[in-house]
């Protein structure tokens, strides 16, 4: 599996955790069992762990760099992408910043459409420009 495939993997986790916030991961990766959608790699499961661990911290600084936009109003994929590539940037510095916002315009295009791509990386640009602490 590519680190792109763990990511996409662990972009449907923390989206399916939207809706079901309950869910350990270990709920999580029977439904990936039963259902053959994704597979759970190790990156996979520390993408995953270190969103759900950080999951207040991780909102409250994507809520810093929303222009015009709450967080509760934002498309469930834009925020399940934002909450992925916030969680890569801020937790693990061996992956470069760039990488990251690549995937998840790549992500967005995939699932949400150009519109939320381009917003996701404003906003991710918004953030390594002004507020990322390196």
């Amino acid at each position: 599996m590519t680190r792109s495939e763990a990511r996409e993997s662990a972009f449907i986790l923390i989206f399916e955790k939207i809706f079901n916030p309950e869910y350990s991961l270990e709920d999580m990766r029977s439904l990936a069992d039963d259902s053959d959608v994704i597979n759970i790699n190790g990156f996979t499961e520390q993408l995953f762990s270190k969103a759900d661990e950080n999951l207040n911290s991780i909102d409250e600084e994507i809520k810093k760099y929303l222009k015009n936009w709450r967080i509760e109003r934002l498309p469930k994929t834009a925020l399940a992408i934002l909450r992925l590539a916030f969680t890569e940037i801020m937790f693990f510095d061996e992956i470069p910043s760039g990488a990251t916002v690549n995937e998840a315009v790549e992500l967005a295009k995939k699932y949400a459409g150009e519109k939320d791509a381009s917003f996701i990386n404003g906003v991710l640009g918004n953030y390594l420009r002004n507020g990322k602490s390196e």
